[in-house]
């Protein structure tokens, strides 16, 4: 997500550093190229190398199959009606923002890239209209992980209290409020005046670069729901800890010694211990809630962990930079950025290899088409 500095802030993701740099020189929006010995020739764009070849054809495939994974999504959960419900309309959030991440932000970012010195010559309009996407989808994505994390830790400590209209209605408004705190820190800068996005004299799109918005951008889209989603898997990993071990506990055959001094004060356990059938049932119930909430908290846990680690190097950096007036290579920052980007690529993966109606449904969905 662009929070801080895309255009200028990460130049030449596959290509040899040119004369722009992170800082506003007035020579890096010069229309000059650059030779691998350090030429600089007028009018001239630096050679497409192999190795820059190689990067392009791999972020293209990374924006298609972004695409077209959380699109797959999309459909299996508006044709299977079994998936109208509960967490799976979460799950469409997010792969709603994902969609959007791939079909409108990659794209028009691999072009900035790929444009010499990464100027902007899709004009002011384009330029907000991009910028103002790549932070309300990312945002969105990023919050929607968090919803889940809600979802699923209210599901294992409040099971009794969460039931399905209640779980309904939390969805919903986790849903309603992701949105609109990703439009609010999208639109703020357009709304309040709060920096611009588009140099005309640089030709340089970017986010804007005031250290207030800065923190509030950095910390409302990423910083916020990383606190939440540690914090929610924390606990969800405490009380899992602590139901599957008292679980195990109470399983556990008494001593026939035991049993034989205790029968008439246990009576009913002395049954429930004889009656062998009833107590293979019971837990092999257990094991069956236990197998399931353990995938579901281990869905989470892989979630949250390539969240992270997507995310991280890359709004630390944008808060940092804007702080301190200082910044990374510019390659690093392409890198970082991307690897950010990728983050919606991973998402469909991961809460649909944890759920084998997903892999049914697709199996399904592809069978008809047949």
């Amino acid at each position: 997500m662009e929070v801080s500095n895309l255009s200028g802030a990460t130049p030449g993701l596959a290509f040899p550093p040119g004369p722009e740099s992170c800082s506003d020189s007035p020579s890096s929006g010069r229309s000059m190229g650059s030779t691998p010995g350090g030429l600089i020739l007028p009018g001239r764009e630096p050679p497409f190398s192999a190795f820059t070849v190689l990067v392009v054809t791999l972020l293209v495939l990374l924006i298609a199959a972004t695409f077209l994974w959380n699109l797959l999504v999309l459909v299996t959960i508006l044709r299977v009606r079994a998936f109208h419900r509960v967490p799976h309309n979460l799950v469409a959030s997010t792969a709603v923002s994902d969609v959007l991440v791939a079909a409108l932000v990659m794209p028009l970012s691999l072009v900035s890239e790929l444009s010499a010195g990464r100027r902007w010559q899709l004009g002011r309009s384009l330029c907000h209209v991009w910028i103002s996407f790549d932070v309300l989808c990312c945002t969105a994505s990023i919050w929607n992980v968090a919803a889940i994390a809600l979802d699923r830790y209210w599901t294992i400590t409040r099971h009794l209290q969460y039931t399905l209209r209640t779980r309904s209605r939390a969805s919903a408004l986790m849903i309603a409020v992701t949105w609109a705190l990703s439009a609010l820190i999208a639109l703020a800068p357009l709304l309040f005046g709060w920096g611009e996005a588009y140099d005309a004299r640089l030709q340089r799109c970017q986010v804007s670069q005031e250290p207030s918005y800065a923190v509030f951008s950095t910390c409302g889209a990423f910083y916020l729901p990383l606190a939440v989603v540690l914090f929610v898997y924390w606990k969800i990993y405490k009380a899992a800890k602590f139901r599957f071990g008292r679980r195990r506990r109470a399983v556990v055959p008494l001593p026939v010694t035991t049993q034989a001094k205790e029968a008439p004060q246990e009576s009913e356990m002395v049954f429930t211990a004889r009656r062998r059938a009833t107590v293979t049932f019971q837990t092999s119930g257990d094991s069956w809630r236990e197998q399931k909430e353990k995938r579901a908290a281990m869905m989470v846990g892989i979630l949250i962990g390539v969240f992270v680690l997507c995310w991280i190097p890359f709004f630390l950096t944008e808060l940092i930079s804007p702080l301190c007036a200082c910044s990374l290579p510019p390659i690093w920052k392409s890198i970082f950025l991307w690897l950010g980007y990728s983050n919606s690529f991973f998402n469909p993966l991961i809460y649909t290899a944890f759920n084998k109606n997903y892999n049914n449904a697709f199996k399904s969905l592809f069978t008809k088409q047949r």
